[in-house]
Order: C-alpha cells, then structure tokens, then sequence
C-alpha cells in the first residue's frame, strides 16, 4: 500500500513540475513521468538529508526531485 502512495505522490508532483517549470513543456504524460522519476531521484538525493516526515515532507522532496530532473532535461535538450 506504501508503494502505491508514493507512486501517486510521485506523479502529483510532476504534474506540479509541469504548473511550476512553464515554457516549452513536454506535455500531461512526459511531465508525469518525469514526475516519477523525479521524485525517485530525489527521494534518494534528499530523502536522507531533509527530515520528511508526512505526506507534505515527502511531496516537498519528491517534487524538488522532479524540478532538478527537468531542468537538467531542459538543459541536455538545449545543448
């Protein structure tokens, strides 16, 4: 059951990365996607080191997971 609630947090905030990072967006899908991957990431990068405790602490990392992702995307896509 734990796992499914991640995923759903992963996915929100991508969708969130997608309001917050406008210009040039990759659209509903992609943004998710890179949403859960994301969040993955920075579940790993800052899980340990911000003291996430909740559902509100997790979603914070996940989505500044999901806003690093992106910009180091947008930035391979533009080199």
């Amino acid at each position: 059951m734990w796992l499914i609630v991640q995923l759903a947090i992963c996915v929100l905030a991508g969708w969130a990365t997608g309001q917050i990072m406008k210009g040039g967006g990759y659209g509903l899908l992609v943004d998710l996607l890179l949403g859960l991957v994301g969040g993955f990431i920075g579940g790993l990068l800052l899980g340990g080191l911000v003291g996430s405790s909740g559902l509100v602490g997790i979603f914070i990392v996940r989505l500044i997971g999901a806003i690093l992702l992106v910009a180091v995307v947008r930035l391979i896509r533009r080199g």
